[in-house]
């Protein structure tokens, strides 16, 4: 009896225990593991499913777990510096555990693999975004003339700009990009917002800081750069607005300009089509502190 009840202890206290994967989610990183002898998958569909039905188990068993995106290069370099030997699974497990804490991941909710690893990636892309604009802003140091903290002051003001685009924006679900190109790496910024019944709006956190951290780099730089948002509405047709870049305001695009602006694909510079039911708008007045910049440093 009393070893039934320790059993079932450990079951309970199995299902307290948080746990993190890391996971490999292109062929490419699986590819550069399969040369540790410990790391005994032969192919990436298969390591996939074994990875998706450990998940399920665990779920069922009533356990949280996080997926943490492995990067082999990283892992080489955190045995390289901290003496352990890569090529054991106590090594792997020591990596992991430190991405639960540093690195992006996401809590598995149940959701097949092949929503989960987009997800992931993108997590990983947004931070790492996050992560070098404010490195560049940090560098960026005090304005000579004035003594203001460059880097500062521009996400204060990048904020102030984003409160304003949302206050000013029409009820409904906002997607805006923010894109800055004159930085030595152009860069891409995405942020979704949405009203609760009592019309507050709704941001992810996260999200938010990583595209007020470029909207700041791009005012704190002078580059070129723009911010594009597009309005949902049940029931209405959608409305997309654009504001470019101009000292360290926003300066309102014509209809035209927002058109071209979202029917170009940032990267390649090739016209997409244009979608149906979509008005392409001359935004809102963000109000005199919006369009005209204060002071250039």
């Amino acid at each position: 009896m009393a070893h039934t009840d320790h059993q079932s202890m450990r079951r309970v206290l199995r299902r307290e225990i948080a746990g993190t994967i890391g996971l490999l989610t292109d062929e490419h990183d699986f590819r550069a593991m399969r040369r540790y002898r410990s790391f005994t998958f032969d192919d990436h569909p298969t390591y996939l499913k074994q990875v998706e039905d450990l998940l399920r188990t665990r779920a069922a068993q009533g356990s949280h777990t996080t997926v943490a995106l492995f990067d082999p290069q990283e892992y080489a370099e955190f045995c390289a510096e901290t003496g352990l030997n890569p090529d054991v699974p106590a090594s792997r497990t020591r990596f992991t555990a430190e991405l639960a804490g540093t690195g992006p991941t996401l809590p598995y909710e149940g959701q097949p693999l092949t929503q989960l690893v987009p997800a992931l990636v993108d997590e990983a892309v947004r931070q790492a975004t996050w992560d070098y604009a404010t490195t560049l802003l940090a560098r960026l140091g005090s304005c000579g003339s004035c003594g203001e903290d460059i880097g500062r002051a521009a996400f204060t003001r990048a904020s102030d700009l984003l409160v304003r685009i949302l206050d000013t924006a029409q009820p409904g679900e906002h997607h805006l990009v923010c894109s800055v190109t004159g930085t030595p790496e152009a860069l891409v910024s995405v942020l979704h917002s949405d009203e609760n019944s009592d019309g507050a709006v709704q941001l992810d956190e996260a999200e938010a800081l990583e595209f007020t951290t470029v909207l700041a780099l791009g005012i704190a730089t002078q580059s070129p750069g723009g911010l594009v948002m597009r309005t949902c509405t049940p029931g209405a047709t959608d409305r997309v607005y654009g504001w470019r870049l101009r000292g360290d305001g926003l300066e309102p695009l014509t209809a035209g300009e927002v058109f071209d602006a979202y029917c170009t694909d940032i990267e390649s510079g090739d016209l997409i089509s244009p979608e149906s039911d979509v008005d392409y708008c001359v935004p809102p007045d963000l109000g005199p502190e919006g369009p005209t910049p204060r002071h250039s440093h």
